[in-house]
Formats: C-alpha cells, structure tokens, sequence
C-alpha cells in the first residue's frame, strides 16, 4: 500500500517524500490539498492528526493511528466489494475524515480515484460514470434538481451519503433511482461510518445496520456507545439518542446535546426538525434561548422566510402544544459547520441575539 491511483495516474509514495510538490498537484487549490493529506499519509509517522467537524462547538484534535484507518477502509471496500481499478469519485474536502478516507480506501484496495473541487454540483462538469462515490445531502440533493447531473447522479453505481440527515422528501426522491444508494452512520471518532442502511432498491430501511466486527450498546441515558477494536481502543460513548433493536439495528433520535428542556418536558430539536420537513421551505432549524419561566424557550429560526404568519401557522397546527416554538426568527442563513452541518452552537448564539431575554 505504497501507491495511489487518481485519474488514472499512479503516484508512488517517493512522490509525496520529495523537497517539490509534483506539477500535477499544482493545478488546483484542491489537489494542493489532497497532496498535503497524502504527504502526511505516505511520512514514516505511524500516527495521523484529524479534527473533529465542530458541529456542536470547536473542532477537536485528535490522533489516531493510521493502522485503525486502514481497518476502517477494509470494512468499506469488503462491504461494497471494492476492488483494484474500480473509479471512485472523490468531491469532499480532504480536511475532515469522509474525504480523507477516500483515499485510504482508494490506498487500501487500488480503486482509481477522480477528485472535483468540493461544491455544491460536483456532478455538473463529470463526464464519466463511477463506482463508488461519498456524498454529502446538499450536493445529492442539487444534483437532483439538474437533468443532466440527475441522470450522471444514477449512473454511479453505489453512493454513500453522510455528513447531515437526509429528510424526508429527498430520501422518497433517491427511492427513484436505478442505482443503490446507503445513508451512512459515523463520525471522525469511528474514522467515517460504521453503519450503513439502505434508501432505495432491495433492502431498504429507516434502520442501520452496523458493519462487521461494530458490537454496540445503551448507555444509561440511552445514547449510543460503540465497540469497534478494529478502529478503536476503547469504546466510544456517542450523544446520539438512538432506538437500538435486539438486532443491533438502530436508528437515531436526535443528540443529547440538543434536547431542550421547557417547562419540564425535554424536547428534541431533530424531531421537531423532522415534523416541520413537509411543511416549511428553505432551510430552517430549532434551537432555544433561555427563559425565566420555563428554563429554555424553543425557537424556531428561518432562513429567508417569506411568511412569518404562515410559519406559525403551520407550527400551532402540526406540532404538539409543548414542541411549539415560543419564538420564530427570522435570519439571512444559518449557520453551517465546514462539512455541511447545522452549526448548534452558534445556532444558539444567533437566537440569543436576534430575542431580547
């Protein structure tokens, strides 16, 4: 494993080893990044620097050994039945683990790797259909939208979409398409997924199932705590809420983190989130503010909302009195995290700041 492959060139590893970046990775800002990632792989250091996505606050740093990311890649390439040559599309940014984990997986089993500068279409100027590819909902979701990148979209034969929930009305689209596509459970803890379900075609599920040698329990609060030795040392306690079956299938409620506690009741903003999905356009989330009377107030902040009244509306009719948002905001976006999560943290600081507590 002393080689990669990307668009159909070999690079061995004395070509990230050496004083000069080869010409190749030059040609663009992303490939200067992939080439940085790479030199860091190829260094004789047993031991790789990540940081964590940062959606419930700062990003954390964390070191891991490359051993247990090359077991992670292991399970994804026998899972999928990745093998030398396969092409893979790379369209993540190489600074958090799903992109970087593109490529060891790309290291791992030979797979030909073609990257596209991380956006919103990365399907708009492909050409060429591929076997594998990791996606984030955004870019699935606008590939959708276009005629020529829907049809590009079926023609990669397996997807794995992460990084975000996939609601409601995009996961009925993908259930339309030819190919197969996975909604995947993970984070840079577990070193990308360690679950997988199905969206669309045979074996559909609103459950994952973990991958081989991923054991998992409760905690005594009901969050998610994952066995993996293969990719982790230790058990890693999760603040995912999760319905965990006898199975070992589960899926997720929502994180402890953002559960709001108002007047006694805890509610989960995902849920609401959830609720809200068929009704409300644009992007939207829940948060809450403090409040003197019930502890926490539950706000409903929108992006570019074109009726409040209507907002309300739909909020008073569909949810059940206690999930009701005691404020509705209005914003110009809402804040995301790098990869493409709702920023929680500075969610909440945006709704403190727009109600005057």
């Amino acid at each position: 494993m002393d080689k990669i492959k990307i668009s159909g060139k070999i690079f061995y590893r004395e070509d990230f080893m050496g004083a000069e970046m080869p010409l190749y990775f030059k040609s663009s800002g992303f490939l200067e990044q992939i080439y940085t990632f790479l030199n860091e792989w190829f260094s004789l250091d047993n031991r790789i620097k990540l940081f964590t996505s940062g959606s419930t606050g700062k990003p954390k740093e964390i070191i891991v050994d490359k051993q247990k990311m090359i077991e992670s890649a292991a399970m994804t390439c026998e899972y999928f039945k990745l093998k030398e040559n396969d092409r893979a599309l790379l369209c993540l940014s190489t600074e958090y683990i799903a992109g970087k984990m593109m490529l060891v997986r790309a290291i791992y089993c030979g797979m030909d790797i073609y990257p596209v500068t991380p956006n919103g279409n990365p399907l708009r100027e492909v050409s060429s259909s591929f076997d594998f590819a990791a996606m984030v909902p955004l870019q699935v979701y606008n590939s959708l939208n276009s005629e020529k990148e829907r049809i590009r979209l079926s023609q990669i034969s397996n997807i794995i979409i992460g990084g975000g929930a996939i609601d409601k009305e995009l996961e009925e689209d993908l259930k339309l398409l030819p190919n197969s596509l996975f909604s995947t459970y993970g984070m840079t803890e577990t070193l990308s997924h360690i679950a997988i379900r199905k969206i669309n075609g045979e074996g559909v599920s609103d459950f994952y199932t973990p991958l081989s040698g991923v054991n998992l329990k409760l905690s005594d609060n009901s969050t998610l705590i994952i066995d993996a030795p293969k990719i982790s040392d230790a058990p890693i306690v999760t603040n995912d809420i999760v319905e965990l079956r006898d199975d070992a299938t589960f899926r997720v409620i929502g994180r402890v983190d953002n559960i709001i506690n108002t007047g006694g009741i805890k509610v989960q903003a995902e849920e609401v989130e959830d609720t809200l999905q068929p009704y409300l356009k644009g992007n939207y989330a829940i948060s809450s503010v403090p409040h003197t009377k019930l502890g926490e107030a539950v706000v409903l902040i929108v992006d570019n909302i074109d009726d409040k009244y209507q907002a309300e509306e739909y909020v008073n009719k569909i949810l059940p009195r206690y999930q009701q948002p005691l404020y509705i905001i209005n914003v110009e976006s809402i804040p995301m995290t790098g990869n493409g999560k709702i920023d929680r943290k500075s969610l909440k600081k945006l709704a403190e700041l727009n109600i005057e507590l």
